[in-house]
């Protein structure tokens, strides 16, 4: 079977770790898979003080590279800002870019931000609003969940190349419906403030939770598969 390489990017506080079920049910299709931990979510020590978001993006495309041709790049929450600053740098390398539960962010998300780092969620105490996990899945999150550094939430990624808009994008919609996504879009709201200006966007719904990876891992893994198969034919 023809595929592209796939890359897995996790959002905020996670690292490779958060995509193991959907990996494995892609390399068990015989798919090449590539699960990247960005810059400062390696390890509880960490200064994550010097870790710019230029600093994320620059992995992102190393990993691209390094698959040696056009690859689906998914990326995952605030992931969204990092890759797409990576379809800025490499554009000609990525095949399909996926954004799950994500977007194409344009500028910071929270540029008034000014500490070092985010501290992950406890989901704690009795009025604490937690997702819609299983005890293991919080268990497992709370253990090896770390804090995200502050850059990724007060820099915006550099965009200067036009190619980038042409990078055919799916956008798996998880938390809210496909209809909330393309409402955000036109009123600009930035984690999906980029999707107005692409040229080829098609949006997948699969209702669950902000963590698909966790809660319907085959069915992420099926839709990645698909479109890696699609690109690889040049679909």
């Amino acid at each position: 079977m023809k595929s592209a390489p796939i890359i897995l990017v996790p959002g905020f506080w996670l690292g490779a770790w958060a995509w193991d079920e959907v990996a494995a049910a892609l390399r068990a299709g015989g798919h090449q898979v590539t699960a990247l931990t960005l810059p400062g979510l390696d390890a509880p020590g960490t200064d994550r003080s010097a870790i710019t978001m230029a600093a994320h993006v620059d992995a992102i495309v190393a990993a691209v590279e390094a698959a040696g041709r056009p690859v689906v790049l998914a990326v995952h929450s605030g992931a969204g800002a990092p890759g797409y600053g990576a379809t800025d740098r490499v554009p000609e390398r990525i095949a399909a870019m996926v954004y799950v539960d994500s977007g194409p962010v344009r500028g910071a998300l929270e540029p008034g931000f000014t500490g070092v780092e985010s501290p992950p969620p406890d989901w704690s105490g009795p009025d604490a609003d937690a997702p819609a996990l299983t005890v293991e899945q919080l268990d497992r999150f709370r253990r090896l969940a770390l804090p995200q550094p502050g850059a990724a939430l007060r820099e915006a990624a550099p965009l200067a190349d036009p190619a980038r808009l042409a990078v055919p994008t799916t956008v798996i919609c998880t938390s809210m419906p496909s209809s909330e996504i393309k409402d955000a879009a036109r009123r600009g709201l930035p984690f999906v403030g980029g999707l107005s200006e692409l040229h080829d966007v098609t949006y997948l719904d699969l209702p669950t939770h902000h963590w698909p990876m966790w809660s319907r891992p085959d069915d992420l893994a099926a839709i990645l598969a698909s479109l890696a198969v699609a690109s690889a034919a040049g679909r």
